[in-house]
């Protein structure tokens, strides 16, 4: 079974997407086994792994529709990108229609339709990781009750780190209510960092003393990251990424510490 991890942040331009699809990418250079689920209505990370919507393909909509045991294998789906290790990373895309899903949170159970849907068919996965949308609303709690644990990305920004920890402070705050007692806060990437900004110095200082040794790394703020996302390249198709690569591919060293496969 999948060891699956909800990566989030109660605000948008986080860098959730960016740091699932890379850290995605750096596991599976690593040998490891990925598959990425989309829960944001925006489908940007389907987007940027080189997927392509007919409007015939089962997507997280249908999945949470369904409402049924191990359901989640007829969406997986493999991504577009055309490199060595491309093969070990699959996809549970996301379209515009999973917003009608989020409206549905008052149903008996609703909270529990992605876990019963990933019964038995993310097991020949090593990792499960969900890209969640910038809320702490219906379909994060959906990726939250599913998941065993839950990693928080932050620009260095005051907004942006007020919401990570609003979205650290509501996994221990809401653990009966998404029956998931055993759902764990593993840590904090600081992403889009540029040291020549002031005001980015003293959020880093201030994230560190907020959540101390949680904070696994900082992605610096770089043109080929954003390069890579806007044409749904992985990075080694990126002239000059070496340095964001190594970045990335520590990341992917710690977090196979922090969360061993099982």
């Amino acid at each position: 079974m999948a060891q699956r991890v909800a990566i989030g942040n109660n605000k948008g331009g986080a860098k959730k997407t960016t740091l699932t699809i890379r850290l995605a990418e750096a596991l599976a250079k690593a040998g490891k086994r990925v598959l990425v689920i989309d829960m944001d209505p925006q489908g940007d990370a389907s987007r940027r792994l080189g997927w392509t919507d007919d409007m015939t393909q089962n997507t997280t909509s249908e999945v949470v529709f369904a409402n049924a045991d191990g359901v989640a294998s007829q969406a997986i789906q493999p991504i577009g990108w055309e490199c060595e290790y491309a093969s070990r990373i699959a996809l549970i895309p996301s379209r515009f229609t999973l917003e009608d899903r989020a409206v549905e949170a008052g149903q008996k159970g609703a909270w529990r339709r992605l876990r019963r849907a990933l019964a038995g068919a993310d097991d020949h996965f090593d990792y499960t990781l969900i890209d969640c949308p910038p809320s702490l609303g219906h379909l994060t709690q959906l990726a939250l009750s599913a998941a065993d644990f839950a990693l928080a990305t932050t620009e260095p920004e005051h907004d942006s780190v007020k919401a990570a920890i609003k979205y650290r402070d509501f996994i221990p705050a809401s653990l009966e209510d998404l029956s998931n007692p055993d759902l764990k806060f593993i840590g904090l990437v600081i992403s889009g960092y540029d040291q020549r900004v002031g005001a980015h110095q003293g959020q880093l200082s201030g994230a560190r003393d907020t959540f101390g040794d949680l904070v696994w790394g900082v992605v610096p703020e770089r043109s080929t990251i954003v390069n890579a996302d806007e044409y749904a390249q992985p990075l080694c198709d990126v002239k000059d990424s070496a340095e964001v690569r190594a970045v990335f591919e520590l990341l992917a060293e710690r977090f196979i510490k922090e969360v061993p496969a099982a």
